[in-house]
């Protein structure tokens, strides 16, 4: 099992947690204040007490409830959560969310950039597929999509050229199904576009998604990926 070590601040904010405390784990993509689409995927994993829920952060912004889905994940004890690049928007002031309270902003204060558990890593964004953990920064695990950064949406991706060991489950990068690599999968399925809120399942290793209402926001095809055609680019 690779040790998953991080460095500096990285490694004050990363949490790390015992998967045998658990009956079975469920990793929960970018719901975006899709309240309704939450408990309609909550429905169809219908998860005990003994089983936990990580999401993989941006569980604000863009969606009706923000509110509302900061309430469930607060209150429920088997839910935890990374910090997502949305929620960093509204904690440095660069977005606003009025309709949050005091408590919200602190609960929000308290999210790690990183959870892990066996060789399962959680981050919102990424990692630097050039680096090792230990030289990951902040900013790069709640925003990373392209190498080099700054080309967004126009790649290559770092989930193309990561490889070994912990593998890394994220976000951040909207994707019209889950992206499924030996060393990376991404949860993002765009709900908040009226794609799919999905939620993998660790032990069975198996997806549940449930279809989003509708779209709250719109967004251009090019900003949505396709995963089979990046797999078919390196065929």
């Amino acid at each position: 099992m690779t040790e998953i070590q991080f460095d500096g601040e990285v490694a004050t904010r990363h949490r790390r947690i015992d998967p045998d405390r658990w009956d079975d784990i469920y990793v929960v993509g970018d719901v975006h204040g899709c309240r309704q689409e939450l408990e309609a995927l909550l429905n169809a994993l219908e998860p005990t007490t003994d089983d936990l829920l990580v999401f993989v952060g941006d569980l604000i912004r863009k969606g009706p409830d923000s509110p509302g889905v900061l309430r469930h994940v607060r209150s429920a004890p088997n839910a935890i959560s990374v910090r997502g690049n949305n929620e960093d928007k509204v904690l440095r002031g660069d977005k606003r969310l009025p309709e949050l309270t005091d408590d919200d902003a602190a609960f929000l204060s308290t999210l790690p950039v990183a959870i892990s558990w066996d060789d399962a890593l959680v981050v919102h964004g990424g990692v630097d597929p050039r680096r090792p953990l230990v030289d990951q920064s902040v900013d790069g695990l709640l925003t990373r999509r392209s190498i080099p950064v700054g080309r967004g949406y126009d790649g290559p991706f770092w989930f193309e050229q990561y490889a070994g060991s912990p593998r890394v489950f994220f976000g951040h990068t909207v994707l019209d199904a889950p992206f499924v690599g030996e060393a990376a999968l991404g949860l993002d399925t765009g709900c908040v576009y009226g794609g799919d809120l999905t939620a993998y399942d660790y032990y069975a290793d198996e997806f549940v998604s449930v279809p989003a209402e509708r779209a709250y926001e719109t967004r251009s095809d090019e900003k949505i990926l396709s995963p089979s055609s990046i797999e078919a680019e390196h065929r």
